[in-house]
């Protein structure tokens, strides 16, 4: 039986274990923190994560997760409407459903499909063998090392140590579950240098995120606090959904996005996944949904090529092209969100989303949903 060693207990790392033992692999998941959990308030799933899903076998559990008939509607700091989505359009050009989860949930489905002796938390791996050794943990010869273990990873250092470091991003973000919701659309409102999300769950909450342009480290007492005088001015939705937002649930922290990416995702036995390889600006919401996509081509890969330099050679080709378009497509979305604060340039932009075609808005995200899973077949 072959074997692999998966650093990272993130929904990257835990959907390739799971497809890997779903194909007759042994998998070891190596995780910093105490405990498996995770780490977050919700993620949207678009098509193309929702397929990746289905290829690894999760579609039908995520799907009963999330509600795949919301809407979108776009406003602006001041509550003008400026366009709205349908969500059958969405769902008829996109070609499938966006679907907001809770991202424990997710983690959760992930984690119940594998068995207890493949998790180890606790461990704060500083190095690891291509054999899959680690200090202080006995395991069998590994045929494969996955570094799914985010932006800052150590797999990535150990392996290529001339890869791009992580760089700020300009923008520090909010994001919180609140339990409340005032209806069943998605709803972004833009502002200057800021934008605001508010998503929907199937549960009755609400996940809600907000991305402004701040300096890098800056931190506030009180966060909660903050938010309530920084967006007085913005419509009161959006303060009363703080306002029912518990203070000790706001998360904050700056985005780091990888400026540049290795000039391969693999070295020997060794591949990269997720933020280790391509962590990007979050403007499109694909940073997670990526990582789904490059777990389903990896297992992929190795059910179809029992040697594993030759499967790590195909995800490889096939990943690296497709995350740096998705990646320079999230920073270019970005600079009409909140990084935009010139107030003409603002102005331009509100009045070009409300004469742009429902069809056109929802086109733009095509080229990024448009992504079909190779087949999964078992070994």
């Amino acid at each position: 039986m072959r074997h692999a060693v998966v650093v990272g207990g993130g929904i990257g790392g835990l959907a390739t274990a799971v497809g890997l033992h779903r194909i007759g692999w042994r998998v070891s998941v190596l995780e910093q923190a105490p405990e498996f959990g995770a780490i977050g308030a919700g993620i949207t799933l678009w098509p193309n994560a929702v397929r990746a899903l289905d290829a690894l076998g999760f579609g039908d559990g995520v799907r009963d997760l999330g509600s795949a008939r919301l809407s979108a509607r776009l406003c602006a700091a001041d509550g003008r409407w400026l366009t709205t989505l349908d969500g059958a359009r969405i769902k008829r050009l996109l070609g499938g459903p966006v679907l907001p989860v809770h991202r424990a949930q997710l983690h959760q489905l992930l984690l119940d499909a594998l068995p207890a002796d493949a998790l180890h938390a606790g461990l704060r791996v500083r190095g690891i063998g291509r054999d899959g050794s680690v200090p202080g943990l006995d395991l069998p010869p590994a045929d494969l090392v996955v570094g799914a273990d985010g932006i800052n990873s150590r797999v990535r250092a150990q392996y290529w140590p001339r890869a791009p470091r992580p760089r700020y991003a300009g923008l520090t973000a909010w994001r919180a579950i609140a339990d409340h919701r005032r209806g069943t659309d998605i709803v972004m409102t833009w502002g200057r240098g800021a934008e605001f999300g508010e998503i929907p769950l199937v549960d009755g909450r609400t996940y809600w995120f907000f991305a402004a342009r701040a300096p890098a480290g800056e931190r506030n007492p009180d966060e909660h606090a903050h938010l309530l005088r920084h967006l007085a001015s913005w419509h009161p939705s959006i303060t009363e959904l703080i306002a029912r937002t518990p203070r000790e649930a706001v998360l904050r922290h700056d985005i780091h996005h990888l400026p540049g990416r290795p000039d391969s995702y693999v070295d020997g036995n060794v591949a990269l996944l997720g933020d280790a390889a391509h962590a990007m600006t979050p403007s499109l919401g694909q940073g997670g949904c990526q990582a789904l996509e490059d777990a389903a081509v990896l297992v992929a890969a190795c059910a179809a090529h029992h040697d594993v330099p030759t499967a790590l050679a195909r995800y490889d080709a096939e990943r690296r092209r497709r995350t740096r378009l998705v990646a320079r497509a999230s920073y270019l979305a970005g600079r009409f969100g909140p990084y935009l604060a010139n107030p003409a340039a603002v102005a331009a932009r509100d009045l070009g989303a409300r004469l742009l075609p429902q069809r056109l808005a929802i086109r733009t995200f095509q080229h990024v949903s448009d992504w079909t899973p190779p087949r999964v077949a078992a070994e």
